[in-house]
């Protein structure tokens, strides 16, 4: 790029003179938050290899222990959010319609049953609703009472949290009522359990234990609406 009219002084004689490139210290910065809608940025958050997914898997099934943010706090992953919430949707809306036709034909062998596709936009809407706005509520909490937390590692957190309902919808299949709302209530402890105590190593104030108590009754109501919705 050159310059027009021509410089005076010592520049004298020299019709144009050349701009220099600036240098990447004087170039403007890149906006960061345009990094929230790219692609790239959350690539990193999918780098984990199938032992560590499995190790996390199983960490989420004994809720008792407590140490799962640890486990997570190097390197939280969003592959397990993902993978869990969306096989979630399809467990949910397949063998709901399962469920239904097993407790319709055992009370019923002459009744006519049809597939709801229903099940699938609630499945989804339910699930994936749950996942994200859920952790982000809680992400939002904490940052204006000013506890110091990350929604990475939330939506890490409440995405395994998830994981046993995948297994406690194959048991719902079986056609008894009182041992449906077992598994359900027990699945939805376990859940509860597993997200209260990893949440309290981000609260560090007595006075925010109130949102612990939340988060437990919270993953219990998800836990009874998938019974009372998916296998009624």
């Amino acid at each position: 790029m050159q310059t027009f009219p021509p410089t005076n002084g010592g520049d004298r004689g020299r019709g144009y003179r050349t701009l220099e490139t600036p240098s990447d210290s004087q170039q403007q910065p890149s906006n960061d938050w345009k990094g929230v809608f790219s692609v790239s940025s959350y690539s990193q958050y999918f780098n984990v290899d199938t032992d560590i997914v499995m190790n996390r898997l199983i960490s989420s099934l004994y809720p008792v222990g407590g140490d799962f943010s640890s486990k997570i706090d190097a390197n939280p992953d969003l592959y397990g959010l993902v993978w869990i919430t969306t096989t979630l949707v399809f467990v949910l809306a397949a063998l709901g319609n399962c469920a239904t036709f097993l407790m319709q034909k055992r009370s019923d062998q002459g009744a006519a049953w049809s597939f709801d596709v229903s099940y699938m936009n609630v499945a989804a809407g339910s699930v994936y609703g749950y996942a994200i706005v859920v952790p982000m509520a809680f992400y939002f909490s904490l940052q204006y009472l000013g506890s110091n937390s990350s929604l990475i590692r939330f939506w890490c957190l409440w995405g395994y949290s998830l994981f046993i309902f995948i297994l406690a919808s194959f048991l719902l299949l079986i056609p008894v009522e009182i041992l449906r709302w077992f598994i359900i209530l027990l699945s939805g402890a376990a859940s509860a359990s597993f997200v209260s105590l990893n949440l309290r190593s981000y609260i560090d104030r007595n006075d925010l234990s109130v949102l612990i108590i939340a988060a437990f009754f919270l993953q219990m109501a998800l836990a009874i609406f998938i019974k009372v919705w998916f296998f009624p």
